[in-house]
């Protein structure tokens, strides 16, 4: 009979089960402790925004290989009581030499056990709370049943933060592992042989990075210190990797600083979404600064490039960023790795890899997790429809900036360069080449632009990376 639950049992248990559902914890007391107050309607108003951009990935195919990853770490994490399940409940588990649990739960929880002082008015109390529970801990370990003596060093007597799934997987966009790991893949999949052949594409890849600049110049009248200026500025280069990459930098220094800023979440949602947009926000900005006898412009076919000429690019351009920028190397790094790993020939194996199942598995994570910081406390605040609004601002000027170098270009060649190709630089590989020629073949339909506007587009993926180097250099 001893085995068997009464009925007190019986009422405990469902009574735990109902106080474990999301209608009871379905916030963390963290987000609680700094102020946020439209509580479980905000994650609803989230889970509305996450279906709606779940729609725009499967309906609309707006960029659906990360977009509907993203949209699905969102929806997951708004989702009432589930915070903690995902990132962890923020509690704490005391173990003894041999791993006996000695006292587990939140820390609101161990501090009333105890009878100890407990404040949810501000981080700086609840470390207080936590420096007073291992106090206690430690005066009072054999009292608890654990053996031998209290070592808040020894790694024998643990103090165990209880830590989530996604916690763990988030990581790989916390120690920047992922953002540089999609450039490998990139990398494998990016021709640079029209860059090669026209070098002054170059220049029109170097003026799509106008809107960074001047973004971040507007950040900072809004507001934001230079980290997070830097971090909503680098949206105009429409490249997600970059930005998170970026971010996750600027984070670093601004917890170092004590300004902690949550802002990766909007931040990349922000770049993928315009990544997205490109077809829709680029068109008009390209007709109205363009003609119609300049859209009409014919260029002539590329000169080949050789195999060695390919072979070559990445490893000056390596030695070169890694003398003159070693900030950016990371990512212009493994981008020039994969890149060598398909010119070369001689590694099909590893550049199928990394073209496919690894850039495959890394974007799964990283839409994923990154999409789980979409969580309501800290997404619906105002500067997120400010770096929003900031990141259109960013990214058509970015647009602006390469069409009109490329009208520069085009009267200085005597009309041998058509200024839709400038629109490229921007670093949404291929869409803005598509959209440049698009754009072209509605002028004239045997207009060919897209082999030309590649090279602008590729040298924006390096442009970015360069841009996105500098900012760190300057304010990481």
């Amino acid at each position: 009979m001893s085995a068997l639950l009464n009925a007190a049992d019986i009422g405990g248990a469902f009574s735990n089960l109902w106080q474990s559902t999301g209608f009871n914890t379905y916030l963390p007391e963290y987000y609680l402790m700094k102020g946020y107050t439209l509580g479980i309607w905000g994650l609803f108003i989230m889970l509305i925004i996450a279906g709606f951009l779940i729609w725009l990935a499967i309906a609309k195919k707006f960029e659906p290989m990360l977009l509907l990853s993203i949209a699905f770490g969102m929806l997951i994490i708004n989702i009432p009581g589930v915070y903690s399940i995902l990132y962890g409940t923020g509690g704490y588990t005391f173990t003894d030499e041999v791993g006996k649990v000695i006292a587990q739960g939140t820390l609101k929880d161990l501090c009333e056990s105890f009878n100890l002082t407990y404040s949810n008015a501000s981080a700086e109390a609840l470390n207080a709370s936590l420096a007073g529970l291992k106090e206690f801990m430690k005066n009072n370990w054999d009292k608890l049943g654990a053996i031998g003596e209290y070592k808040d060093t020894c790694c024998t007597y643990g103090i165990i933060a209880d830590k989530g799934l996604i916690y763990y997987l988030y990581k790989g966009v916390d120690w920047v592992i992922f953002p540089p790991l999609i450039f490998l893949g990139i990398g494998v999949m990016t021709d640079f042989g029209p860059l090669l052949a026209n070098p002054k594409s170059l220049l029109l890849g170097a003026a799509a990075q106008l809107g960074i600049f001047l973004t971040f110049t507007g950040a900072l009248l809004f507001g934001f210190n230079e980290a997070a200026a830097s971090s909503i500025a680098i949206i105009g280069g429409a490249d997600g990797p970059t930005a998170i990459y970026l971010t996750q930098k600027m984070a670093a220094k601004a917890m170092y600083n004590g300004e902690h800023q949550e802002l990766l979440s909007a931040i990349a949602i922000a770049a993928y979404s315009y990544m997205a947009l490109v077809p829709v926000i680029q068109p008009p900005i390209m007709k109205a600064l363009t003609t119609k006898k300049e859209r009409l412009i014919r260029m002539e076919q590329l000169r080949p490039v050789s195999k060695k000429e390919k072979i070559i690019f990445p490893l000056v351009v390596s030695a070169v960023v890694g003398i003159i920028l070693p900030s950016a190397l990371p990512l212009l790094g493994m981008l020039m790795l994969g890149n060598l790993f398909r010119e070369s020939g001689v590694v099909p194996r590893l550049a199928k890899t990394a073209e496919n199942e690894l850039i495959n598995i890394i974007t799964i994570f990283l839409g994923v997790t990154v999409g789980t910081k979409a969580f309501a406390p800290v997404f619906l605040q105002v500067q997120t429809l400010l770096i929003i609004l900031l990141g259109v601002i960013a990214f058509s000027f970015g647009t602006a900036g390469g069409v009109l170098l490329g009208k520069l270009m085009s009267k200085l060649s005597g009309g041998k360069i058509n200024p839709l190709i400038g629109a490229a630089g921007v670093s949404a590989v291929p869409m803005a080449a598509r959209v440049a020629h698009d754009v072209g073949r509605k002028e004239d339909p045997d207009n060919y632009l897209l082999m030309h506007a590649m090279g602008p587009n590729v040298a924006g993926v390096i442009g970015s990376a360069v841009a996105a180097g500098v900012l760190i250099a300057m304010f990481a």
